[in-house]
């Protein structure tokens, strides 16, 4: 939006309504009441269907699990940097011929070598993936994928996870390595 129509849509709406913090009120009504029970970065709802132990919360409470893992139906049943377990659906994850997509084999892989890989790296610290990979055995078109990750080294500035996805018989449907790198928050 070119600069000098910025100022004219904030003219309307000051002509118009009132303001309140970001938040223009077309009606001239009051906000206020609105405005005090918004809780930014709230993300208490999303952490509890994705299955993340309370103990966690205030660790994900400013960004969530994020909106990939929701989308893609993802549920933790266990988390720690050691081992981290989650559960997918094979239904509205799969490709064209009606299986669950490799890309998602590879999302639910990164989501929990991620995470685990942060758990590892503590608070003042976090994880960034340098290298993901799997390996595709067999294919599966129905019901629940579960994919458990377990640390390979747990370094000062390395993290390795194998992830290992299973259907609902405990077949093996794929193997996937990630490795993070531990760095520092920048203040």
């Amino acid at each position: 939006m070119a600069e000098g129509a910025g100022a004219v849509a904030m003219a309307a709406a000051w002509a118009v309504g009132t303001w309140s913090g970001l938040v223009v009120s077309l009606t001239g009504a009051s906000l206020v009441g609105m405005m005090d029970n918004f809780t930014p970065n709230s993300f208490e709802d999303q952490l509890n269907e994705a299955g993340v132990p309370e103990e966690f919360h205030d660790w994900l409470s400013a960004h969530g699990v994020g909106s990939l893992v929701v989308k893609m139906g993802i549920r933790f049943t266990e988390m720690s940097a050691e081992r981290m377990v989650a559960t997918m659906p094979v239904e509205g994850n799969t490709q064209v011929a009606g299986i669950l997509h490799g890309g998602a084999h590879v999302v639910l892989a990164e989501t929990l070598g991620s995470f685990a890989a942060s758990l590892h790296a503590g608070r003042g610290r976090h994880a960034v993936g340098i290298e993901v990979g799997a390996t595709h055995h067999r294919s599966v078109a129905t019901g629940t994928v579960t994919g458990t990750c377990t640390a390979i080294h747990l370094g000062g500035t390395l993290a390795t996870h194998e992830i290992v996805i299973t259907d609902e018989l405990g077949r093996r449907l794929s193997t996937a390595r990630i490795t993070n790198m531990i760095r520092d928050n920048r203040r």
